[in-house]
Order: structure tokens, then sequence, then C-alpha cells
């Protein structure tokens, strides 16, 4: 257990952006939310085997489309979702967890943690962003006997949109109610969700997924005095990961639909035309010929040449030159959530492509 600091701030944004794959949020509101949790108390980071088996954990995130334009979500909506949460748990809430790495959805839980007297737990529903709720619900997607909660408060108040909800269901059921509420509420909305026991988070999770957020981090710090080249050279030798192609984004082709960002983006990368395939984060890599370079679980994240940063969805411009940057899905902790079948057909159906046949689950399961 150690105090999270500033500088553990700043690290989780940076590495935490790599991981963001493309989504997870915004560098600005990350600093924003980690400042303020510092401002109002002193959070602590504490690995899942320092609490009993019994204390209970709870998932914080943001749901919605990073390219969303009409939303508001402040420091006290995070708060608020997990007050609501803990007035209809019927037991003691010990710590929170975020559900995935991102620019800032590596620090979802530490705001509410600091208010609330909470632990900030080192663990991960996935290491790397995913666009769905059901990615990041530990392998509950599918489950029909877990009674979950779940809770979502954000919006604008001045142009009616502002909401608070509490559901009690099945994850999936409730799940897609709290996408519809954060399309209401202009496209990105504050939750909380999942109260769950530390011995279930120990099993399903990916366990240690902020250190690693903070570690990649800090050495992007070190290396950002060198320049663009030296911060991505770091990047793959801390990470293990691969440059699948350098370019410049030739076309993009992303829309808003229902709290999603869906699409592709094209990067001609020399003789290569790489396609990625684009919901709310990078789900797959395709050359022109429709050969798989890379798939989710992977990470996949898209980083600027000139300033060596990873690029969002929602900043990616055509003209931009980029490097298109994965780890392999065999190189990083992966949660239950990753390896559920259950979790894909939405997300395959939305693409157009499959996923989950090219996981490492799906071909063991091919393979058996």
């Amino acid at each position: 257990m150690r105090e999270l600091t500033k500088e553990d701030v700043v690290a989780a944004v940076r590495g935490g952006s790599v991981f963001a794959s493309g989504g997870g949020g915004w560098v600005d509101h990350g600093l924003e939310i980690g400042g303020a949790a510092l401002a109002i108390g002193k959070p602590k980071l504490v690995a899942v085997d320092e609490l009993p088996d019994d204390a209970i954990i709870v998932t914080c995130t943001a749901i919605g489309a990073p390219a969303g334009t009409d939303w508001q979500m402040l420091g006290k909506d995070y708060i608020k979702a997990v007050q609501l949460l803990i007035e209809r748990f019927d037991g003691k809430v010990a710590g929170v967890m975020t559900p995935q790495n991102g620019m800032s959805s590596s620090i979802n839980g530490w705001l509410p943690a600091a208010a609330l007297g909470l632990h900030v737990v080192d663990a991960t529903g996935d290491i790397r962003a995913h666009p769905t709720g059901k990615m990041g619900s530990l392998g509950l997607a599918s489950s029909t006997d877990y009674e979950t909660i779940q809770v979502v408060v954000g919006g604008k108040p001045e142009l009616g949109s502002y909401l608070e909800l509490v559901v009690t269901g099945t994850p999936a059921r409730t799940s897609n109610i709290l996408r519809t509420a954060a399309d209401m509420a202009g496209g990105f909305i504050a939750a909380a969700r999942h109260p769950l026991p530390a011995s279930y988070i120990k099993q399903h999770a990916a366990l240690g997924g902020i250190s690693i957020a903070i570690e990649l981090g800090q050495a992007i710090i070190a290396a950002e005095p060198s320049g663009a080249q030296a911060v991505i050279d770091t990047i793959v030798g801390h990470t293990g990961g691969r440059i699948i192609g350098k370019g410049k984004v030739s076309r993009k082709n992303v829309r808003y639909s229902g709290a999603f960002d869906i699409g592709t983006i094209e990067v001609k990368a020399g003789r290569k035309t790489l396609i990625l395939h684009v919901m709310n984060e990078y789900m797959a890599v395709e050359d022109q010929s429709g050969k798989r370079l890379s798939t989710f679980p992977d990470v996949i994240a898209t980083i600027s040449l000139a300033t060596g940063r990873p690029v969002s969805v929602g900043h990616i411009e055509e003209g931009q030159e980029i490097a298109v940057f994965a780890i392999d899905q065999g190189k990083i902790p992966l949660s239950s959530s990753v390896k559920d079948p259950t979790v894909y057909p939405e997300v395959e159906e939305a693409l157009g492509i499959e996923l989950f046949s090219h996981t490492l689950e799906g071909q063991r399961i091919a393979h058996d």
C-alpha cells in the first residue's frame, strides 16, 4: 500500500494513454480528476492481496464515446455515482477499481476514493480500453445468477440532460441500459458498478493494471527530453510491443452512433495501407488485402511521429503522420472478460469483422 502522488497522476495518464488504444478518455480530464483527488484527500493504491477476501470492491468508470460533444462529467459526478451505489448495497465497500486503463480512465476511481475514504485497488477489468461495459465486467457479462447494481451520474442541467440512474439486474441487461443513459446525457456519463469481493477480483481481474500504466508512464516521462523517436522507442522497449507501420493518415471514416464511435481509419504506410477498425477504441488492424495484423485484446495505439504521444480516435486527422503500435495479447495480463466469447458478438456485428476467433482464447477453443 502506498499513497498516490502528483507524479503518479502524470505517469498514469502518460502510460494510460498508450493502453487507451485510441479511446479511454482525455488527457486533460485525467490530469484534472487526478489533481482534484490529491487536493481533497490522500488516495492510497493497494494490491488486491492486501485486502481481506471478503472486502467489497466497486468498479468506477465513464461510459460513452470519446467523440461525443455535448456531455459533462464533473468530479462530483464520479463521487455521487459511488455514493448512490453504496446507499443501495447491503454491505461495506472497501475500495474502487477501474475497468480499463486510458488517458483518464486509469484514474477513474481516485477521486471517489479520496473523497469517501476508500482504497484504489491495483487491478483493472481489462489492461487496455474497450468499447462495452461487458468487456470490463470481470467475466460476469453472461451471468444470469449475479444481480449487480449499476449507477450513472452526469449530463448538463442547463440542457435538461443531467441524469442520476440506479439499476439492478443482470450485468448484460443493466449494461445496455447504462449505454442508453450515456447517449441521453450527451454522449458520456460517470458510473459505478459491480460490488464484488476481493476474492473474485483476485481470480478474474488483470492484476497490477494501474502499476503497469504508471511504470510505463514513468519511462515515457524520462524519455521525453530526448524527443519523439526516443519516446516511441521507449514505449516499444518497455512493453515488448511492436510497430506495425508508420505513415500518413489517408482516410478517416468514423461516425457517432448510440454512444459509440464506429468506423475505420486508414494509414498509408509505405506500400501498405493499414486499416484500423474503430469502436470507440482500435479493435483490429488489417492490411489492404484483409490480412489481420492485430486484434483486441492486443493493445493497439496510434502515436504521433511529431510528439511521441498517443493520438486518440477523436483527435486523429487526415494527413497526420503516425506510428501504429501494438502489444500482443500474450504479453499482457488478461482478465476473465476478454476470454468470454459472449462479449464479442455485438462488437463484431457493429464492425462487420471477426474478433474472438483471432484471440488466444478463441484459437484455443477452435483447437480443442
